[in-house]
């Protein structure tokens, strides 16, 4: 293992916490920088024996396009669960559980999937199967469930899919 990944075990983690800690103080000065990057080297380092293996991208640009897909869906499902909470009667919502069968086998894509689903206003992951074979997906508004299970199989699982596997 080379000197650079025994100082940072995960590299775009790194990078991503101190993206976070900058958003998180609001304040864009050296000082804020130097300690979100110190923090974001120390918490990787001191917690590498817990990620035994290293998620693998296959496929790292397509993350670019996924996070598109994702924020894009999330403005449209913020307009939609507002048109529905606004102007809708309860007596009409058709809220329901749906099952989404999962071909994605990679702990990390089948995290990244629940966690996308339950930042899109309107749907919450509630459950996975012991095998992580399925996540159970409660809708606010389902009229057709199967299409909703679709939507999210092509939207967002063939993507993660090409991502990770």
């Amino acid at each position: 293992m080379s000197l650079f990944h025994r100082l940072f075990p995960h590299p775009l983690l790194t990078v991503l916490l101190t993206v976070v800690w900058l958003m998180m103080v609001n304040e864009y000065t050296i000082n804020s920088l130097l300690f979100g990057f110190l923090l974001a080297t120390i918490i990787p380092f001191a917690t590498r024996s817990y990620w035994p293996q290293r998620p693998k991208l296959r496929n790292p640009l397509m993350v670019v396009e996924f996070i598109l897909v994702v924020l894009w869906d999330i403005v449209i499902a913020n307009i939609t669960v507002a048109r529905l909470v606004l102007f809708q009667r309860n007596a009409d919502f058709r809220p329901a559980y749906i099952s989404i069968p999962l071909e994605l086998k990679s702990p990390e894509a089948i995290t990244v999937l629940a966690g996308t689903i339950t930042m899109t206003p309107g749907t919450v992951t509630s459950d996975t199967s012991n095998k992580g074979h399925s996540l159970l997906v409660h809708c606010l508004h389902a009229p057709d469930p199967d299409a909703i299970r679709d939507e999210i199989k092509t939207r967002y699982e063939r993507r993660l899919k090409e991502i990770f596997e």
